[in-house]
């Protein structure tokens, strides 16, 4: 938990005071960031902390202010929506970016590929990584099977902002923000896009509607990848986000008969639709506005449609690269 105390000691007591014990905090907690994040004598030494009245979770060796409610909200966002911008903090706290910038730095988190993850992994995270990227990229030399893969993930996508005039906020507040998004949740192989679809307005992905999701892939994979399902089999990839690893989700993956490629956690540079498809997909978004949802339909149409076939081939193709740098580097993010 080095380098990253205080982020998880915030999440703490974020959970605690939404009415969870230290067992659930610290499974929650260890489900997104690995089994070695906290241990359960961590969480109850600080949840007896909380129940004391004493909430400053900082080192007490560390000077300066103690932690506020803005880092605690800073933390709850974070935890609901790993994609949120500063820009979308700062506008639901009505506090300045910088201030969010400055706390974001103390929690010890980072954007990665659009994705918040630790500034420091853990030496399980470390390990998991070297060890997972190792086994794939030796299994992957012995018996290729990159065109097995098919990946999926989801993005929010911003479709039209509306800044309101300064004058109409208070003195140091940053002007109101509104803004409509919608989450893409797609699913893609070597050879091109294979599903995807869009969310209502601000609705994300639960269980069931991830389990209704794989229905619908599985369809159109039965249609449009028939060499995979008659002869090789799929080789599922996605990350180990709880509602991927939850027991409905692996029970559904099971009934499929799909091979699952393991995933470490907080790598999303691992993970074809973050460092690739997104990426591209985001820079091409850059600065564009949306009149409605209707365009940004058309838009993403005409995008994924106008990509050649060596356009997605790239993207996992880089895969094995990628594994062997990870080991290379014993285990730190890639930077690129």
């Amino acid at each position: 938990m080095e380098g990253n105390n205080v982020f998880f000691r915030c999440i703490m007591l974020f959970y605690y005071r939404n009415g969870k014990n230290a067992t659930q905090t610290r499974n929650k907690i260890c489900a997104v960031y690995g089994e070695d994040a906290v241990s359960e004598r961590m969480c109850q030494k600080w949840f007896a902390k909380f129940r004391s009245g004493e909430v400053d979770i900082e080192d007490a060796s560390r000077s300066g202010r103690p932690v506020t409610t803005d880092v605690d909200q800073i933390t709850a966002l974070i935890a609901s929506d790993r994609q949120i911008a500063t820009r979308e903090i700062a506008a639901k706290l009505k506090i300045g970016k910088s201030t969010v910038s400055e706390h974001l730095s103390k929690l010890g988190v980072v954007k990665k590929l659009d994705v918040w993850v630790p500034h420091n992994l853990t030496e399980k995270n470390l390990m998991d990584r070297i060890s997972i990227c190792n086994m794939l990229y030796k299994c992957n030399e012995d018996d290729p099977f990159l065109k097995r893969i098919i990946t999926g993930d989801e993005k929010w996508i911003i479709y039209n902002n509306i800044e309101r005039k300064r004058s109409w906020s208070k003195r140091g507040e940053p002007p109101l923000i509104t803004s409509k998004k919608v989450m893409l949740s797609i699913w893609w192989n070597w050879k091109g896009i294979i599903h995807y679809e869009l969310l209502p307005n601000n609705r994300s992905v639960n269980s069931d509607k991830y389990c209704l999701q794989l229905d619908q892939l599985r369809a159109e994979v039965n249609k449009k990848c028939t060499e995979l399902v008659n002869l090789e089999g799929v080789i599922f990839h996605h990350d180990n986000a709880r509602l991927r690893t939850n027991l409905q989700t692996r029970q559904k993956l099971l009934e499929f008969g799909w091979d699952i490629l393991p995933h470490p956690s907080s790598s999303p540079d691992i993970t074809p639709s973050d460092y690739y498809l997104f990426r591209s997909l985001q820079n091409s978004l850059n600065g564009i506005r949306f009149v409605s949802l209707e365009h940004l339909k058309n838009y993403l149409a005409s995008f994924f449609a106008e990509k050649t076939q060596d356009f997605y081939e790239r993207g996992i193709m880089r895969l094995p690269e990628r594994w062997k740098t990870i080991v290379q580097q014993n285990g730190a993010y890639i930077t690129d």
